[in-house]
């Protein structure tokens, strides 16, 4: 992950492979206030792994993750996305436009993070 953005709409960092030590070495690198958050996800993603003897919640750990990296790694999608958010939660006008943007957002962020 040394690859430095070639022009203002290259990412920041390559997508990261799908485990949790890359994620968080992204996230370290991206948004560096996010790693508590990243941590207790994971630590209960393990725990509740093994409390249900299933794989699912550390695979709903990766997705999440994975898309997170992958939109804030774009500096312009991250701040779009936001943007869209406080559009939606602020309630003012009709919020479907919004919703829809923000989905191809995140669909976009999935495909490039092979989901």
């Amino acid at each position: 992950m040394s690859a430095q953005p070639d022009g203002p709409y290259e990412p920041l960092i390559p997508m990261p492979e799908l485990t949790p030590d890359a994620l968080r070495a992204a996230v370290a690198r991206i948004a560096p206030s996010r790693i508590p958050a990243l941590t207790q996800h994971l630590f209960e993603a393990t725990t509740n792994a093994q409390q249900t003897q299933s794989l699912a919640p550390l695979r709903a750990f990766i997705h999440s993750w994975a898309v997170f990296v992958a939109i804030e790694r774009h500096p312009q999608r991250a701040a779009r996305l936001r943007e869209l958010e406080r559009l939606v939660n602020a309630a003012e006008q009709d919020p479907s436009d919004a919703i829809i943007e923000i989905r191809r957002i995140r669909d976009e962020a999935e495909a490039e993070a092979g989901l």
